[in-house]
């Protein structure tokens, strides 16, 4: 069981981001009335998405310190620097972009940050998961 949390958390983080971000916030604009309900629906659900993200990393971060499961993977040092990072781009989003955002502050440059942000956090939970899920040594 220990040596498969590590696979679970970062499948849950990698998919998680995924599935909001690829299929359920492009619906919600889609389907609802308003581009203004839509977008204030999608940063209720980005706060839910960035604090699972944050809670798979942390959770992470201490597997990989705590015990064996994640040091015999092979590539470890690797994946704890995605998981970092990770984490650092989830943080910035919801504490130094979203704000901007909410407040309807320069939006062209504020959601094409948070958007690269979200971007970049999703690559490091698909390269964490990779390094991971990889065969043992």
């Amino acid at each position: 069981m220990r040596q498969r949390l590590p696979i679970g958390l970062a499948a849950l983080w990698w998919g998680s981001l995924t599935t909001l971000g690829f299929m359920v916030v492009p619906l919600l604009f889609m389907v609802l009335p308003t581009p203004a309900l839509a977008g204030s629906t999608a940063a209720k659900l980005f706060t839910v998405q960035t604090w699972l993200s944050m809670a798979c990393t942390l959770l992470l971060l201490l597997i990989s310190r705590s015990n064996e499961a994640l040091a015999q993977v092979k590539h470890a040092p690797a994946a704890t620097i995605f998981i970092a990072f990770g984490l650092f781009a989830a943080v910035l989003v919801e504490f130094a972009v979203s704000p901007h955002i909410v407040a309807r502050e320069n939006l062209k440059l504020w959601h094409g940050l948070g958007t690269g942000l979200y971007l970049l956090q999703w690559l490091a939970a698909g390269a964490t998961l990779w390094k991971v899920s990889a065969p043992r040594r």
